[in-house]
């Protein structure tokens, strides 16, 4: 009798056993199931980004000088395309905008057959010269993340290609004011690289123009114009 109650039990734990061994198991499953289909595999990091900038002239001419701030902002959309199994590794291509206001001390008068440019003398108010251009970034890209991780390092550098389709330049003297748009001179197409690098949300931005800003002569000297844009500062990156 003894034999048989302790085989019963036996037999009764075993059941009992594989039972709860079953729950667990399909209890993993659930969950690994969900795990993923939250998960997502296949994902794409900073597609949108919107930035600001504080904008220098570089290879100025004699006696030209910036004053005031001179400010950028920039937004768009890039399309992020992984070329590595674990996405770290990216490359990326977007359409943009932005808008770049200078405050400097050279007159862009436009009055005359060509437009003048030559230094203030004396004292004035304001004197801004204003960009906006469409952009086309395209950029190389590393970072360490992960799919279900949102703070990263990152490192992206590129080239950036843009179209100036509006340029104003305003300014007010106490003797004179001079306000002109869409100057002939100015280089439409513009080229620069860039670099973007930094962990979560702040990242920091670098862009140095490649090709001349104005293809133009000062109306004293003769010397080219020219002048490159350095822009420094923060961009913020969205899925």
């Amino acid at each position: 009798m003894k034999k048989l109650v302790f085989l019963l039990l036996m037999t009764s734990f075993g059941f009992a056993t594989a039972q709860q061994n079953e729950k667990v198991n399909d209890t993993t499953e659930i969950k690994e199931t969900v795990l993923d289909t939250i998960t997502d595999t296949k994902y794409r990091e900073d597609q949108f980004y919107i930035g600001f900038t504080f904008n220098l002239l570089l290879d100025r001419p004699t006696d030209i000088t910036q004053s005031g701030f001179s400010g950028g902002f920039h937004i768009g959309f890039m399309r992020d395309m992984p070329i590595n199994e674990r996405r770290t590794i990216a490359i990326a291509a977007g359409l943009g905008w932005s808008a770049n206001s200078y405050g400097q001390n050279l007159i862009m008068d436009a009055r005359q057959d060509e437009t003048q440019f030559y230094p203030i003398e004396g004292g004035y108010d304001t004197n801004r010269f204003t960009i906006y251009q469409i952009e086309a970034p395209i950029q190389f890209r590393w970072r360490n993340s992960t799919p279900t991780s949102y703070k990263f390092w990152r490192v992206y550098t590129g080239l950036k290609l843009g179209y100036i389709h509006h340029t104003k330049a305003n300014f007010v003297g106490d003797d004179f004011s001079v306000k002109e748009t869409n100057i002939p001179e100015v280089n439409k197409l513009r080229y620069g690289i860039t670099l973007s690098f930094g962990y979560n949300t702040y990242n920091f931005h670098l862009y140095y123009s490649l090709n001349d800003l104005i293809d133009g002569k000062m109306l004293n000297s003769n010397e080219n114009v020219g002048l490159s844009e350095l822009k420094i500062g923060f961009m913020f990156y969205i899925l």
